[in-house]
């Protein structure tokens, strides 16, 4: 520990910090403009100045570190002018009366020219012909430019696309695509929110709102499990006379959105009024039914308001998803020695050594690919990506590529387990079963090299904080009992730490709430939640269809990719029927659904508070303080593990049932995407195999029954011929569709072409 002053209280840091982090964390005000706390300092506003006695000229907080007993100030009249004449340098490209501006009332620079007393302006400069450029979803005004170097930072090395930078032309510096004029990026938006001024916009809210017109909502992301904390942004509309939602913000300091939460806020449920006729027709048939069939895009209080009807009435709770991820963290507890895994997305960017395992990370789960980024960026981490595709968005993350052969996956985790456990930490059993592993089988048929395996063992060995990710691909692989066994025992006997991603938004909390039944044989469907929030009811007179409130319409909790119970609040209105009035008529008692917030398992590691005592807030001085953190608990441990299956073969034509990254944009600026995106994307060695051409309309025969049609588009990206199939935009259920592994050998045949 360093102590030393600031404005004469003593104050400690840490090795590492910065004057300006310390001051932050003792609440001392130091104003900048450029600095964020997720990237590295970029210094180049210079408002952090600081004093320090016995230094001549000011010091910047931001980037210098306190040495044993320095005396600083961060306040003073010296200190004041020149962030004064700061501000009227930066004013040289604004009016000091705003004009029209989407940033108005949201910014920074009005914060600080009116903090710094900036009435009249002393300097003036040329004006330059500067074109204001449309980037698809983000729109970038040079003249409103600051250069502050925010959002190419936070690009780099908070996000990973590493999709602008710097022009440097003196007064006509600017920001600019890297590659070209197309800004090739994931759209993530998140150099809009992290932008001080009105420079980087979203196209879609430009000139729709002032800031000040907009309530705020502070609420969780519903799109995947990282739950990532967000404000919806609402008015009511003049045209419809309704309260809309107009746009998504984030606390950008400590968090990140991508762009399915920042631009795919619009999915509430906007039924007129409630439909007596349709919900008396489902109540008939919820009475008859002895199954419910739901999937994960659930809060905790819905999922144990189904156990409570389990418990009524009988009813066979069915979901595919959510019981394949159950059934892979109960048995890994059992050979890890708790509830659940250890590490959460703050262990990833603290991770030096990371290995990501049966995922294709970027659409899973982007937070973690953010997190992966953050700690390459940040710790100089190595990444190693296991997987049988490559993900040419990841090149600027991943230091190793491993390709292994489809179907191989429990192959390959027994020889991750045997590499980097040590065998002094195992019993005789285990030592034995390990060294019986036929290691020469295992490499040939996985087509991972006993060379690639001591790579990551060498590079492995010079770091601290190491951290394996599991993906779907080994949640629902055909072994995935096996998978778990070894993955848990790498939990429990080496120094890794063990993410087990959850495939859906409340995966983990229904996997923890419910009793979840086989859907094995014939079964009445009598509820399914969808991703179109309605419930359908199988009756004598076939379906019947009530709307359901969709997650950002409701109070609730969903559990999170950390093991965070994090609160829901309703951002608009919703005016139909609910699961609880369901429940109410079904025979239960209950007012509000949060009733049940203090009721969830507390042998689950859930706490018995209520609703309204969680707190909202993602940070204050940098702690994450939203909800509360599951309480992992101890569990009894065995040993057992089986042999390693022979590894079948996956020959022809595969797909790979994955999300594009733009899911949900309605345009892209990749070449290699359609607008319209029904598509199969695939390499040219696919196409040749499977006989078809670009643009081409298809029909894919899954082998299930379902014949699935799409448009074929050549995407120069992929290699090999595994093809990249979306699933989001199908009527996927469990009725119809199976959870099961994610890659599935096919028929493909032409229908026709497109052009």
């Amino acid at each position: 520990m360093i102590n030393f002053f600031i404005d004469g209280k003593p104050v400690s840091a840490q090795k590492g910090e910065t004057i300006l982090q310390v001051a932050r964390k003792e609440g001392v005000y130091i104003p900048t403009m450029c600095y964020l706390s997720k990237v590295s300092p970029i210094a180049s506003c210079r408002l952090c100045v600081v004093e320090v006695e016995g230094t001549e000229g000011f010091v910047l907080s931001c980037q210098t570190p306190p040495t044993e007993g320095i005396k600083v100030t961060t306040n003073s009249g010296k200190l004041f002018k020149e962030r004064q004449n700061i501000m009227k340098l930066y004013d040289v490209n604004h009016p000091l009366e705003c004009g029209v501006c989407d940033k108005s009332g949201a910014c920074e620079l009005q914060n600080k020219t009116l903090e710094f007393e900036v009435t009249s302006q002393s300097f003036s400069a040329k004006e330059q012909k500067r074109e204001i450029k449309n980037w698809g979803r983000i729109q970038y005004d040079p003249n409103l430019c600051i250069m502050c170097e925010r959002c190419v930072s936070t690009c780099n090395e908070a996000i990973g696309d590493d999709a602008i930078e710097v022009f440097y032309g003196g007064y006509n510096s600017g920001i600019v695509p890297k590659n070209s004029e197309t800004l090739e990026c994931t759209e993530c938006g998140e150099c809009i929110a992290v932008c001080p001024v009105g420079a980087l916009i979203a196209t879609d809210f430009k000139y729709s709102s002032n800031a000040w017109e907009l309530k705020q909502v502070p609420s969780s992301c519903a799109h995947c499990s990282s739950a990532c904390a967000l404000t919806y942004e609402s008015k009511v509309s003049k045209t419809t006379h309704k309260r809309e939602l107009y746009r998504v913000t984030n606390n950008f300091e400590f968090s990140s959105l991508c762009g399915a939460g920042r631009f795919g806020f619009d999915f509430d449920n906007q039924v007129a009024a409630k439909n007596e006729k349709a919900f008396i027709r489902a109540i008939q048939a919820m009475e008859k039914a002895d199954t419910i069939a739901f999937d994960s895009m659930i809060t905790n209080e819905e999922a144990l308001l189904l156990q409570k009807l389990k418990t009524l009435r009988g009813y066979k709770l069915v979901n595919p998803e959510a019981q394949a991820y159950q059934r892979f963290i109960r048995t890994f507890a059992t050979h890890s020695g708790k509830q659940l895994y250890s590490a959460d997305l703050d262990d990833v960017r603290a991770a030096e050594y990371a290995v990501v395992f049966g995922s294709r990370i970027k659409t899973d789960n982007p937070m973690v690919r953010y997190a992966l980024t953050n700690a390459v960026k940040q710790q100089r981490s190595d990444v190693v990506y296991l997987h049988p595709m490559e993900d040419a968005d990841m090149l600027n993350t991943v230091n190793q590529y491993v390709k292994y052969e489809v179907g191989s996956e429990e192959g390959v985790m027994a020889l991750l387990a045997k590499a980097f456990i040590p065998e002094a930490n195992l019993s005789s059993d285990l030592q034995g079963y390990f060294n019986e592993l036929d290691e020469g089988y295992l490499s040939a048929e996985s087509n991972v090299g006993e060379e690639e395996i001591e790579t990551m063992q060498r590079r492995s060995a010079r770091r601290k904080n190491r951290v394996l990710i599991l993906g779907e691909d080994v949640i629902n692989h055909p072994r995935s009992e096996n998978i778990a066994k070894l993955a848990g025992l790498m939990e429990q006997y080496s120094d890794f730490k063990v993410l087990i991603v959850p495939p859906k938004t409340n995966s983990l909390g229904v996997a923890l709430i419910c009793d979840l039944d086989d859907t094995a044989g014939n079964y009445t469907l009598g509820y399914n939640v969808k991703g179109d929030f309605t419930l359908t009811a199988l009756g004598a007179s076939g379906e019947e269809e009530l709307d359901m409130p969709a997650l950002n319409q409701q109070e609730g909790t969903i559990t999170s990719i950390d093991k965070r119970v994090v609160p829901l609040n309703a951002a608009v209105p919703y005016s139909g029927y609910s699961l609880g009035d369901l429940a109410n008529a079904l025979g239960m008692k209950l007012d509000y659904t949060v009733q049940l917030t203090k009721e969830l398992p507390v042998s689950k590691g859930f706490k018995a508070v209520s609703f309204d005592s969680l707190e909202n807030d993602f940070a204050r001085n940098g702690e994450n303080l939203r909800g509360y953190v599951l309480e992992n608990q101890s569990v009894a441990t065995e040993t057992s593990v089986e042999e390693i299956a022979d590894i079948g073969e996956f020959n022809g034509t595969v797909v790979y049932r994955c999300n594009p990254v733009l899911q949900f944009n309605a345009f892209t600026n990749k070449a290699s995407q359609l607008k319209e995106l029904n598509v199969l994307r695939g390499s040219s060695q696919f196409a040749t195999a499977a006989k078809i051409s670009d643009n081409d309309h298809i029909s894919i025969d899954l082998g299930d029954g379902n014949i699935t049609k799409k448009v074929f588009k050549l995407d120069t990206s992929l290699k090999g011929t595994i093809a990249l199939l979306g699933s989001f935009d199908e009527a996927i259920s469990a009725k119809t569709v199976p959870y099961a592994y994610r890659f599935k050998k096919t028929k493909i045949a032409p229908v026709g072409n497109s052009q």
